[in-house]
């Protein structure tokens, strides 16, 4: 026989499928040790010669939880606890806007309370990249705003 006719050969036996056959009892043990995760399907179609197809139609056949047609979501455990941390993180953030907004509603008063005490209109002043000094406008390089006023007391 050739070296081809070797090789042809083996190939046509490695091409040969044994026909074997798993008991209803072991396919469900099986299932279950998967659905346990005492085995993984990888360990299984090792440890069995099996295909993994195989496996997955064992398992659509044998198990109570998965059925062939349905999605299994599985969330892992670091992702809830990413979920919580940012949602601690929102509180956070939404108590910081909060302050936020307290300190700006008390400086639009304080600018309310020394428009009428001096009677100067400190909002029509407010320009960016100026500052007013003896009612004049002079532009403030590398800034972006600055406003500053001077009350002058005789």
């Amino acid at each position: 026989m050739t070296p081809k006719q070797k090789l042809h050969q083996l190939k046509e036996e490695s091409n040969r499928r044994q026909l074997r056959s798993f008991s209803k009892p072991l396919k469900r043990q099986i299932v279950l040790d998967i659905e346990t995760k005492v085995t993984t399907i990888a360990e299984v179609s090792r440890e069995y010669s099996v295909t993994r197809n195989s496996i997955y139609k064992w398992i659509y056949s044998y198990s109570k939880n998965r059925k062939k047609g349905v999605r299994t979501v599985i969330e892992d455990e670091s992702i809830s606890t990413k979920l919580e941390a940012l949602k601690g993180k929102i509180k956070e953030l939404e108590s910081i806007i909060g302050q936020k907004q307290m300190k700006i509603d008390f400086q639009e008063k304080m600018i309310e309370f020394a428009e009428k005490e001096y009677s100067v209109d400190i909002k029509k002043n407010l320009v960016p990249n100026a500052r007013m000094v003896l009612g004049r406008t002079i532009p403030i390089e590398n800034q972006n705003v600055c406003v500053v006023w001077y009350l002058e007391y005789e």
